[in-house]
């Protein structure tokens, strides 16, 4: 897939030019310098021509420009965009006209080769256009646009569009697999996604907070039509409300953490090994049970652990006791500085999306509710006692079970427990929420 890449210096708009054209709030958006570190990405439509949009952070050749630690790294992640990238777009601010950090910035991008053009920034009305003109000096194609309001967007899709390279469009090519890596800061949710790639796709950091937008990364394993596609949404640390800054910018990276969750097919939540899961790492994966996502625990750092005396199979056994509404997703303990089990994480998250969209035949799932009722009565209250008629699988992702049942308020937390204790025994679903709802049996339907 083409890529296309917004970059320029810092606050000129690439954020908001970027969720326009994606017509979606996926970057963060605000009036401070550094907002973006990290490559941020999306696949999107353009006149009929699916690309990656990518956007950057503001390229600073002098670090007293956003005063943020990290201005190398986030340099050097806009320098690949710019490698990778079919079409390079400058966006610069029309009302302020040309600095000496734009011409530093143009110049650069003229260095790669890349086809690349100016979009002026910031121009909301036609009296503001005059300011667009002044970027001409650079002999590169200039567009007018307003990221606010839209105008001028159109065009600039129009040329951008021109300068792609014939398509070479895959129609074998299965959807990608969304896995969003969600956990507390420095947990290494990002170091996890470089190891897995072999590459510094994002930027790690100790500095808590150096991941503020859910940054998203296409990965494959294999080609062509049986290759394993992936998007890998690496997400900002969340941390406990107690604990949150009154700062726009920490809502919005708790805003688009959430909004991964909800989005994701399959959630990988990190822990530390040594640490075991914390208050917050208990509240993080309740917000994706809630969510009723596939998961897959990963227990990081597991070489730190180790160095400590700890054994998996003992702290698996103690995960389990402190985690016991995550019962059914799997555990793998992994060290990103080793390389210990990484690929074996991708093997734990497709078997936990394999069992969310799982079928379930209706008179298998009728035997194993019928061998359970047989093995445990079922409740009885006031002489009434719980009575199973049959089941139906309604929906996958999550997967959800509707029990027809002579009265559901008979039913007591203990007994449907054992029930999807049966069902999971026989059909597996590691990984896989369940969700089983009662319906008390139609009138006038036979009973079986």
């Amino acid at each position: 897939m083409n890529v296309v890449s917004l970059v320029g210096r810092p606050n000129t708009g690439k954020s908001a030019l970027f969720n326009r054209i994606a017509k979606k709030r996926v970057a963060i958006v605000f009036d401070q310098p550094g907002v973006t570190r990290d490559r941020v990405t999306r696949e999107v439509e353009m006149l009929g021509r699916r690309v990656m949009l990518v956007d950057t952070g503001g390229i600073a050749f002098d670090r007293r420009v956003t005063r943020d630690p990290l201005d190398d790294e986030t340099r050097a992640q806009a320098a690949v965009a710019v490698e990778d990238s079919a079409v390079c777009v400058v966006v610069v601010d029309a009302r302020e006209g040309v600095t000496p950090l734009d011409a530093e910035v143009i110049a650069r991008v003229r260095e790669s080769g890349v086809p690349c053009m100016i979009a002026a920034n910031k121009c909301d009305l036609e009296t503001d256009d005059a300011n667009a003109a002044e970027f001409e000096r650079f002999g590169l194609p200039v567009l007018a646009v307003s990221a606010e309001h839209g105008r001028g967007v159109a065009a600039l899709l129009e040329r951008v569009v021109a300068h792609l390279p014939p398509a070479e469009e895959d129609a074998s090519a299965a959807r990608a697999l969304r896995v969003a890596i969600v956990g507390r800061p420095n947990a290494g949710k990002s170091s996890y996604v470089n190891r897995l790639l072999n590459a510094p796709r994002v930027i790690v950091s100790e500095i808590p907070g150096t991941t503020r937008d859910a940054v998203e990364i296409p990965f494959a394993i294999g080609s062509g039509p049986e290759a394993r596609r992936y998007m890998l949404v690496d997400t900002a640390g969340m941390k406990p409300h107690t604990k949150m800054s009154k700062t726009s910018v920490d809502n919005f990276s708790l805003f688009r953490s959430e909004q991964a969750i909800e989005e994701a097919d399959v959630v990988l939540i990190v822990m530390e090994s040594a640490l075991g899961p914390t208050m917050q790492d208990k509240r993080i994966a309740g917000k994706v049970l809630e969510a009723n996502k596939a998961c897959v625990v990963l227990m990081n750092k597991w070489d730190l652990a180790q160095e400590q005396g700890m054994d998996e199979k003992e702290a698996a056994s103690a995960m389990r006791q402190m985690l016991p509404f995550l019962n059914f997703a799997p555990i793998v303990f992994c060290s990103n500085k080793s390389g210990y089990n990484i690929r074996r994480t991708i093997d734990a998250i497709d078997a936990a999306a394999a069992s969310a969209s799982m079928r379930l035949p209706t008179g298998m799932l009728n035997r194993t509710l019928e061998i359970a009722a047989k093995k445990t009565l079922s409740p009885m209250f006031k002489g009434r006692r719980l009575k199973i008629y049959y089941a139906l699988q309604v929906s996958t992702n999550p997967q959800t079970i509707r029990i027809f049942v002579n009265d559901p308020k008979l039913v007591t937390p203990a007994y449907m427990s054992y029930l999807e204790k049966a069902i999971r025994a026989r059909f597996g679903l590691e990984g896989a929420p369940l969700r089983i709802f009662l319906k008390a049996r139609p009138r006038g339907e036979k009973q079986s």
